[in-house]
């Protein structure tokens, strides 16, 4: 396990990707690459069978950088972080803040894992710096302020969310797709910790982690519902939906969340959606603010 401190100064734990399981990963990811060149490269033949030979080299250099290059930069980009040998070993490269990747780190990763960690250093430049890394990073991790995680987490046996009775029908039919990883577990580690923070600050913080779910799930929830119990909502809503993937539906199954009482206040009172504060900032993507 790791810390990872989030912008709001609030550490929430990730399991890291080691050595091994990210070695294996790469391994199947170069499967993928050569058989990939392999057929580029053939392709190419046959269409360039009447070239010169300086074109030809040409052409294939052009398809060896695209395809050791580009493959990752694209896959990772396109897919949240995930290439084929990372999907298949359930990793995933997340920012240093828990976010999402964008091509920039996609294009610094690539090129690094290039020309410094993997292909022209055959490895060494890697696992060097991996070993080296309390995080495990290689050099491309490094300049690309990236990590890599693992998302298939033991389910542990705590108790299941309380689902807030209000907001149950709401949060069945609602869609959920929008809301990663990443962000799940940012709501479902604040709200685990109420007890260890200040009230305004765990209000704060429930703020504007449900301004950021706000903006991935639709349609929004009943008027004056609370940041905190949007939040359990969400979390309870997508256990229950991956507890029945799972085919835990059986009456000798445990419950995939338990009602809240309608009678137990959730939170202090928020306002959702409501108007905003005019000194107050609003996160990007929700509407919920607190009354002055």
């Amino acid at each position: 396990m790791s810390d990872l401190v989030v912008g709001e100064a609030v550490s929430l734990d990730l399991r890291l990707a080691r050595l091994p399981s990210r070695t294996l990963a790469l391994l199947l990811d170069v499967v993928v690459q050569i058989a990939g060149l392999v057929a580029l490269t053939l392709v190419a033949g046959h269409l360039l069978s009447a070239a010169d030979d300086a074109l030809a080299a040409a052409v294939q250099l052009l398809l060896i950088v695209a395809v050791l290059v580009g493959y990752p930069v694209l896959a990772e980009t396109l897919w949240q972080g995930r290439t084929l040998g990372k999907a298949a070993l359930g990793l995933r490269v997340v920012r240093d803040d828990g976010g999402s990747i964008r091509f920039r780190q996609a294009l610094v990763r690539g090129l690094l894992a290039f020309f410094v960690d993997i292909w022209l250093t055959l490895g060494v430049g890697a696992i060097v710096s991996s070993t080296l890394s309390a995080r495990g990073k290689r050099v491309g991790d490094v300049l690309a302020g990236t990590i890599v995680v693992r998302e298939r987490t033991p389910t542990g046996s705590g108790p299941a969310p309380l689902m807030p009775a209000p907001l149950q029908a709401w949060a069945e039919g609602a869609d959920l797709s929008g809301v990663d990883d990443a962000l799940a577990l940012a709501a479902r580690q604040i709200l685990g910790r109420r007890s260890q923070l200040a009230p305004q600050s765990y209000a704060d913080l429930c703020l504007r982690i449900a301004g950021a779910v706000a903006g991935r799930v639709s349609p929004p929830p009943p008027d004056g519902t609370p940041p905190e119990a949007y939040l359990r909502a969400v979390v309870a809503e997508r256990r229950r939906r991956a507890v029945r993937r799972g085919g835990q539906t059986g009456k000798d199954q445990p419950p995939a969340y338990q009602a809240a009482p309608v009678s137990t206040p959730a939170v202090p009172p928020h306002s959702l959606p409501g108007p905003p504060d005019p000194g107050a900032e609003v996160p990007q993507g929700g509407g919920f603010t607190v009354p002055g």
